[in-house]
């Protein structure tokens, strides 16, 4: 079976950082876009961040360009996302998601889910 399963999520300061990792296990990881979201209470859930098979392209929501950096080690079978300058509007659940070639930051063509974890950033 695959599982996606997020950690690093937690409580940091207004200008913090935080390193978010999602191990996958049950799929060939190097033949899946790798993705996170993310979803505030009250709000749809917001695409943060893609990486390539190989890891060598990128893509980003304008919010988090030059703020947030995604990559992913298809030796460990894991993605991470570095999240720097945390604001309190970064607060909210963040997802792994792992979807075919052209995915791209469309929630819809994602397959597989991780359970979330938690993200929140005091003033």
């Amino acid at each position: 079976q695959v599982q996606l399963v997020e950690s690093g999520g937690g409580l940091v300061q207004a200008g913090g950082s935080l390193r978010l990792s999602c191990a996958a296990s049950g799929l060939t990881f190097s033949n899946y876009v790798m993705a996170w979201f993310r979803q505030a209470p009250g709000k749809e859930r917001e695409f943060v961040a893609a990486i390539s098979l190989s890891g060598t392209g990128t893509n980003y929501a304008d919010s988090v360009k030059g703020q947030f950096t995604i990559s992913r080690d298809n030796a460990k079978n894991t993605v991470y996302l570095q999240m720097n300058s945390l604001k309190p509007e970064d607060t909210a659940v963040y997802y792994c998601a792992a979807g075919r070639i052209g995915s791209g930051g469309y929630s819809r063509l994602y397959g597989y889910w991780g359970q979330g974890t938690q993200v929140t950033v005091s003033s």
